[in-house]
């Protein structure tokens, strides 16, 4: 594409505003919904994280299961199972999302909203200690900084209440993990997470049909509304999900990381303004120096992208069109 129309912030052409434009709508519905779903799994508190979670497993793969149909990529799906390391890897990586969901369903059925708000807060950083860990990314200084940074608001509210936040900390332990296992899983998106459903649903299917034969589940031996809510699992997850890959697909991954922050603020102002859930001064340290690190990252990141923009410096919406 040519660089010599530049004229909007979204954008060269027309074409490039369009894209940019519905993925940041895309982008910013997916984080936003995440952000608030907290509402929703409230609601679900009466039955057990892991009902929810076998929920979440089935609603999803149904839709799933049509996406695959309509992009015709069963093919991939059956390669992936075929290979016998990447059908262990993503065995792996179905049982760390399986984690994941079940804490946050858990931090939010608890009353710890707060702490996931932390945990997805903190899995930005996490994603760089993993990288320097296990890939041998070099860090700048600025992302030294803001490491450190959050590890100091981690280990002062740890001091100050005498409890390590481990939930907050196995999320971002979690999803960081799930993120490396699958940077190294050579499938797309849509095929690996059907893949990591399908592997997960006889689990989800079994335990959904063990709680309705012995009353162990609250779904159908409750209410009807809650009945309801159950059902509407896997639209809450696949739905947002859906929303993100297209935002993935259309926006720089600068702008992408921008807007993933949404997500853990908007479950911050449902744990307090909504929820009720303490905020004491501790908190408040601690949430600090995590957002002067992620601010510090932010303004790292964007610097390190526009150094690495071609001297006709390209905007984001040309960067992404042109690739």
């Amino acid at each position: 594409m040519s660089a010599a129309a530049p004229a909007s912030p979204l954008g060269g052409d027309d074409a490039a505003r369009r894209t940019l434009r519905a993925g940041l709508i895309q982008g910013i519905f997916a984080y936003g919904f995440w952000g608030v779903v907290p509402i929703y799994f409230r609601t679900l508190s009466t039955a057990s994280p892991v009902e929810v979670l076998f929920h979440r497993v089935l609603g999803s793969l149904v839709l799933l299961l049509l996406l695959m149909r309509l992009t015709a990529r069963w093919s991939a799906a059956l390669d992936a199972l075929r290979r016998k390391r990447t059908l262990a890897v993503l065995v792996l990586s179905s049982l760390l999302i399986a984690a994941n969901w079940t804490g946050y369903i858990y931090a939010v059925s608890s009353g710890q909203t707060l702490q996931g708000s932390l945990g997805y807060y903190i899995n930005p950083l996490f994603n760089v200690v993993l990288g320097v860990l296990i890939l041998g990314e070099r860090l700048r200084r600025a992302q030294i900084v803001s490491v450190l940074l959050a590890g100091v608001g981690v280990v002062y509210l740890t001091l100050t209440l005498q409890q390590a936040p481990w939930l907050a900390l196995g999320l971002a332990a979690s999803f960081s993990l799930y993120g490396l296992v699958r940077k190294l899983t050579p499938v797309d998106a849509l095929t690996g997470l059907t893949v990591e459903t399908l592997m997960l649903s006889p689990i989800a299917a079994g335990g959904v049909a063990y709680g309705l034969i012995t009353g162990w589940g609250a779904f159908l031996h409750a209410s009807r509304w809650l009945d309801a809510m159950l059902l509407l699992a896997g639209p809450v997850t696949a739905l947002p999900l859906l929303a993100f890959v297209g935002a993935a697909r259309r926006l720089p991954l600068t702008l992408l990381g921008i807007l993933q922050y949404l997500s853990p603020t908007g479950q911050f102002l449902v744990a307090v303004l909504l929820f009720g859930e303490p905020f004491t001064l501790p908190h408040a340290i601690c949430f600090g120096c995590i957002w002067a690190a992620l601010a510090l990252f932010a303004w790292d990141m964007q610097r390190s992208a526009a150094r690495t923009t071609s001297p006709t410096r390209q905007s984001p919406g040309e960067t992404l069109i042109s690739e």
